[in-house]
């Protein structure tokens, strides 16, 4: 097996892609599409995403403390990957990829009413780390679309067909190969057959 050094680089793939929505008090949402998004604490729930200084939505974000995460879908695509290449400077991004902005519970940015996961958070810290700073945030509400749920009211990722990003393209989720602990589950045993 051969295998070639590189240059160092982002090669952490894949990732998902989500649409975070924020805004300004008495100004128009805006939504930015950001790759490098991730969980970073499970109690408190927390968060972090990684926005260039010179994004739109940078100075909304750290002036406000406040964003919405909004997963996104295979319908979703096309409105994620415009939202990711255009300005909210020049756009409005909502209307013009007929998106609805939904009322959060916690913050006050909104969430995207069309997708099937709001994840609504408040900013703890920001780390400036080079062309990209990290926004560290708990969250503080999480929405979900009721289509999605199962009939045990538990939330069907299948269902949602979400969406993934690696290394510049957009991939759904492929088929499930096990679940967490399935290689030291024991394996179940088979019910015997009644004789009759």
């Amino acid at each position: 097996m051969a295998k070639e050094m590189w240059q160092p680089g982002n090669m952490l793939y894949p990732i998902p892609a989500v649409m975070v929505s924020c805004q300004r008090e008495g100004e128009k949402p805006n939504i930015i599409t950001v790759a490098w998004a991730g969980n970073v604490c499970s109690s408190p729930a927390m968060l972090s995403i990684s926005v260039r200084k010179e994004r739109y939505s940078y100075d909304i974000i750290k002036e406000t403390g406040e964003f919405v995460v909004n997963l996104t879908t295979r319908k979703l695509t096309r409105a994620t990957d415009w939202c990711g290449v255009r300005s909210g400077r020049d756009h409005d991004k909502f209307k013009e990829m007929g998106l609805t902005p939904q009322k959060s519970t916690y913050v006050s940015a909104p969430g995207i009413a069309e997708s099937p996961v709001n994840i609504e958070c408040k900013v703890k810290s920001v780390v400036e780390l080079g062309t990209h700073d990290l926004f560290i945030a708990e969250v503080v509400g999480v929405s979900v679309d009721d289509q999605y749920m199962d009939e045990n009211k538990r939330f069907d990722l299948k269902k949602a067909d979400l969406v993934a990003y690696s290394h510049g393209e957009y991939f759904t989720l492929g088929e499930k190969l096990g679940k967490f602990g399935y290689s030291v589950a024991k394996p179940k045993k088979k019910a015997k057959k009644k004789n009759k």
